[in-house]
């Protein structure tokens, strides 16, 4: 499995971006995916999952309202709608697939206030 994330960068506070991770390697389709984000020194924090047929997801409260998770399976690709972002999202973002126990590089995302 192999997972390669997209979309980081650097955002101003009430901004919005899109992650996006794509997958390689396993059946994409068939997997629950997962957002994570980390900072040095902290654990990673999950943010999100989606089930196979992105049909439930659910969401960390701090990011819950804001951020969007959503899937194309017919591409393998997992994304990330951030929206109204606050310098507090500052972080290294990661997706990750369970089955495999599997993490992406990460990508970063900087918002200034």
């Amino acid at each position: 499995a192999q997972l390669v994330e997209s979309g980081g960068g650097l955002v101003q506070a009430g901004g919005s971006l899109r992650l996006s991770c794509a997958a390689s390697g396993f059946t994409f389709r068939d997997e629950t995916m997962n957002w994570y984000r980390g900072v040095p020194g902290k654990d990673r924090e999950l943010l999100a999952g989606i089930s196979p047929a992105g049909d439930t997801t659910n969401y960390a409260t701090p990011v819950k309202g804001r951020f969007t998770i959503s899937r194309d399976n017919a591409r393998n690709v997992l994304y990330l709608q951030m929206n109204r972002l606050t310098s507090d999202d500052t972080a290294k973002y990661y997706c990750y697939v369970p089955y495999y126990n599997t993490w992406g590089q990460g990508t970063q995302v900087t918002v200034s206030s």
